[in-house]
């Protein structure tokens, strides 16, 4: 076909639009995610002045984590910083200037770079996954000091003591009773442990990409896991995202706990059940685990039996409080449990923090909905207020973050091990 020299700008201008809108609805997300917020004329989309009664906000929040006095621990990733939320509803910052950088020391000069994920150790020391600086960061629980716990700024897959490991986007943080953290290595395709001495080991998985089970070190493969989970026996569970998989390490051995290589949301018995890019896990005390579906805006929930079932959400985004499939998300990034069974969810591109009892029952228990990096109380004093719907500029897409870092560093050209 030949197209006149005049029109052929136009022509290659529409075709790049058409190429936006197709790859925008694949991704099943809006470009411009929605938020609530309360009516107010002078609204600007951004909190910076303290505003709106001085509620907190957030800025794309990845990962929770809980301790055992309530506390709630935020990976906002979008302010570089560790969130705190205590069981009184006041919001802090735990660590991190809000500047991105890998500088260590006291909580309020240190720097972060992406962190995506949180955990916290049975002493209350909290450990961050740094994603972008690919470091495994500390925060001491005695004076609120930030360390690299392991890592360098290096990319690559190598063991060793505390700054001679090297990850490649670490995604996902677990800790288990006895200090050790495990890490879902993500651009790596392999789960490492970390001891409380900063030893760093690959306890699963190696780098070509794959979805096999068996024997954790010479024979089972992930794809971009990134999330993880670790119960009181031991055992650990993986979101496998790509592979779309919730996979089981135990005694050496991985196997698929749910899900089969299918990109849906299909509820049922284990293996017959299918989940949409599964981003982040967590397990209670009587082995349920919840997993959440960042492209879909679900919770889903594995039935100590592998029956795997919608928790809450009803797969349109929004920030609708209500229970189970009535309530809605907005890319939902991170999940926690508490000792009571309840669920913390670091609800992204609502910059919110939600919390869903046993029963099911949603509630938003943090945040304005603004972005910003605003201490203060976690919500609003006001109530009963008319909520409207706003549209703001969609963060930093954290599943497509990672696509991208593993295709400008195929596995087969990193060069490891350096």
């Amino acid at each position: 076909m030949n197209i006149y020299p005049v029109k052929q700008p136009l022509f290659f201008a529409a075709f790049l639009l058409a190429m936006v809108c197709f790859f925008s609805a694949c991704s099943k997300k809006s470009p411009y995610p929605t938020s609530t917020r309360y009516n107010d004329s002078t609204f600007t989309g951004v909190d910076t002045t303290g505003g709106l009664d001085t509620i907190a906000s957030f800025n794309a929040p990845t990962g929770v984590a809980v301790d055992a006095a309530g506390n709630v621990y935020v990976a906002d990733y979008g302010n570089n910083q560790i969130r705190k939320i205590t069981p009184t509803g006041v919001v802090t910052t735990l660590a991190g200037t809000g500047n991105q950088g890998s500088i260590n020391g006291p909580g309020n000069l240190a720097s972060f770079n992406g962190p995506t994920s949180v955990t916290v150790d049975a002493q209350g020391n909290v450990y961050v996954a740094d994603d972008n600086n690919n470091q495994i960061r500390k925060i001491s629980a005695a004076d609120g000091t930030v360390s690299t716990l392991a890592g360098s700024d290096s990319t690559g897959l190598k063991n060793g003591l505390d700054t001679a490991a090297y990850f490649f986007s670490p995604s996902g943080v677990a800790a288990d009773a006895q200090g050790n953290v495990y890490v879902a290595d993500a651009g790596n395709n392999v789960i490492r442990m970390v001891t409380p001495a900063g030893q760093t080991t690959t306890i699963a998985g190696s780098i070509p990409p794959g979805n096999a089970n068996g024997a954790a070190l010479t024979t089972a493969t992930f794809n971009n896991p990134s999330g993880i989970a670790v119960d009181a026996s031991g055992n650990v569970y993986v979101a496998d995202m790509l592979n779309n998989l919730i996979r089981k390490i135990s005694n050496g051995t991985v196997s698929t706990l749910a899900g089969h290589d299918t990109s849906a949301t299909i509820n049922g018995p284990d293996t017959l059940a299918a989940f949409y890019f599964p981003n982040s896990v967590a397990v209670d005390k009587s082995d349920n685990v919840y997993v959440t579906e960042y492209v879909t805006d679900l919770i889903r929930k594995i039935a100590p039996d592998g029956t795997v079932s919608t928790f809450a959400g009803n797969g349109m985004s929004g920030q609708a409080d209500s229970t189970g499939t009535a309530a809605s998300f907005n890319g939902p990034s991170g999940v926690a449990v508490d000792a009571a069974g309840n669920l913390y969810i670091a609800d992204t591109y609502n910059n919110v923090i939600r919390k869903i009892t046993p029963a099911g029952v949603v509630s938003t228990i943090a945040g304005s909905g603004l972005t910003g990096s605003h201490n203060g109380k976690a919500l609003s004093l006001r109530k009963g207020k008319a909520l409207t719907v706003v549209h703001k500029p969609k963060p930093n897409n954290i599943l497509f973050n990672i696509l991208a870092k593993k295709k400008l560093t195929p596995y087969y050209l990193r060069k490891l091990g350096q």
